[in-house]
């Protein structure tokens, strides 16, 4: 597992492009037959891909890291599958998902075990880990089931659907919430105006981009932004106090989990866009 430290926006401020993509970029998350995490100092959450093609995946890690004697023995974990379907075997309860469906998995947790039905188009289990106090059900949802609003429209080029799986509202959890955006064609804009919620960290999964296409992920003190180009599948950390906006060369979708002080979906500070630098 990858460790990735937390930052101080005075010390981002003189970043360079490749200390950025260092610090807060996630370039590969799905390695086929490979579990791929990273660790991140910002509120602990834990970003990763499952990716099983010819075998299944086992969640694992060296514990050391934790300080723990399973993965999920103090936190939770919520996947969404962005690839073909597949399965979770969580303790020897077997989930099926669906391409953009997601399970919460609970804390106390000792066996999480991921399959793909067919492997010429295998499962790609995105997966956000953060620590937890309290044990709630482990649960499925689909795009059906779950809390959706439409906001945006074309004449901004943000016409979009927000889908929110894991919050207050929805499936319960300590403290991860979890959702994701789709963009329609001919929509290429996300969060913007901008906004920050100094109580918790984000992290943002960028993919149903073409193989060309790139998205420009601002980030930064809404004083001093800065961007990381992000392609298809690469994930991407933001920090408490940071703006967390992207426009893509195409439209795209993303999945953003959050971990920190509550689970309040619309908790956050709007920036205008005449504070934006």
């Amino acid at each position: 597992m990858e460790r990735r430290y937390a930052s101080h926006p005075n010390e981002v401020k003189q970043f360079d492009t490749d200390r950025l993509r260092k610090e807060f970029h996630i370039p590969t998350l799905f390695t086929p037959d490979k579990l791929e995490l990273v660790l991140s100092h910002e509120d602990r959450l834990i970003v990763g891909g499952a990716n099983p093609v010819n075998k299944e995946v086992k969640l694992e890690t060296d514990l050391k890291e934790l300080g723990v004697s399973y993965f999920l023995e103090r936190r939770e974990l919520g996947i969404i599958n962005v690839g073909g379907q597949g399965s979770v075997v969580v303790d020897g309860t077997e989930y099926k998902l669906d391409n953009k469906e997601c399970l919460y998995v609970s804390m106390g947790t000792k066996e999480v075990i991921f399959k793909s039905t067919d492997a010429k188009q295998p499962a790609k289990f995105y997966l956000n880990s953060a620590p937890a106090h309290k044990e709630f059900p482990t649960a499925k949802a689909t795009l059906e089931e779950v809390d959706s609003s439409a906001l945006g429209d074309i004449k901004n080029s943000n016409d979009r659907v927000i889908y929110r799986f894991i919050h207050q509202n929805g499936i319960q959890s300590a403290q991860l919430v979890m959702g994701m955006t789709l963009l329609k064609t001919g929509n290429m804009w996300n969060t913007m105006p901008a906004h920050t919620h100094p109580r918790r960290m984000e992290a943002y999964l960028y993919f149903d981009l073409p193989e060309d296409a790139v998205v420009f992920h601002l980030m930064g003190e809404p004083s001093e932004t800065r961007h990381i180009v992000m392609r298809n599948e690469q994930a991407v950390i933001s920090p408490s106090w940071s703006i967390h906006s992207g426009v893509g060369t195409s439209n795209y979708t993303f999945i953003w989990g959050m971990a920190g002080d509550n689970k309040k979906y619309d908790d956050m500070d709007p920036v205008s866009m005449k504070e934006l630098k």
